[in-house]
């Protein structure tokens, strides 16, 4: 599992700089510099959680079983939260409109806090004294 999860890290942070890259440059003639923050918003929170996965990846503070629920929920998390929030900042490029799905932005968000809930817990339950 922790090769899986360090592989999706790389995957997930190597997505946001592309996207903080097209963000910054290709959209910024394309959108409004509001939805440009709120783009940014969503590359942040995917880097975010990318070294996220990667801690979770590395350490043998928490447990195989969660490691994979965090792993589950962090990259639901992104595709829900980040996600929403692209497609929120690009909606008027495109044909969809996302503000009609937008009440996943924070069901996203709350996968987030509950995998960050989660690592704290096992970290509370460790037995070792780093």
């Amino acid at each position: 599992m922790n090769k899986k999860i360090l592989i999706t890290a790389s995957i997930l942070g190597i997505i946001s700089i592309i996207l903080g890259a097209f963000g910054a440059h290709a959209l910024k003639a394309l959108i409004s510099s509001e939805m440009q923050q709120t783009f940014e918003t969503g590359v942040r929170y995917q880097m975010y959680h990318a070294l996220f996965l990667l801690f979770v990846g590395t350490t043998a503070l928490i447990s195989e079983k969660a490691k994979k629920i965090i792993y589950y929920l962090v990259v639901l998390g992104i595709v829900l939260f980040s996600g929403s929030i692209y497609g929120l900042a690009t909606n008027d490029l495109t044909g969809f409109d996302f503000k009609s799905i937008g009440f996943i932005t924070p069901i996203g968000g709350l996968c987030f806090i509950v995998s960050w809930g989660i690592l704290i817990i096992n970290l509370m339950k460790a037995k070792s004294n780093y």
